[in-house]
């Protein structure tokens, strides 16, 4: 996705974003009109960001990456699932 930075969020993430960079965005959709070398209107939606917090850990801190997670054991044979449930009892949940 394109995401738009302005003012002091911009200048952070030009100084500390690099390709790659684990980065939570938070912001509002903008739908932005433009032409085309033909002349013909375009459409672009964008991501104006309005927080942003880095995520991971900076290159070089000598801390270990983050490790992968383990698999889960698989469910044995004789286990059996729970069904699922379905709308009709969600009625007696509701407060009105």
């Amino acid at each position: 996705h394109r995401i738009s930075f302005y003012g002091r969020l911009a200048e952070i993430a030009g100084q500390y974003l690099k390709k790659g960079s684990q980065v939570y965005v938070e912001g509002s959709l903008r739908t932005r009109k433009w032409q085309d070398k033909e002349g013909q209107d375009r459409y672009t939606t964008e991501i104006r960001a309005d927080e942003m917090k880095m995520l991971g850990s900076r290159q070089g801190s000598g801390e270990a990456p983050p490790r992968e997670r383990e698999a889960a054991p698989a469910p044995s044979a004789g286990a059996k699932k729970a069904p699922a449930s379905s709308f009709g009892d969600m009625d007696d949940d509701i407060p009105f």
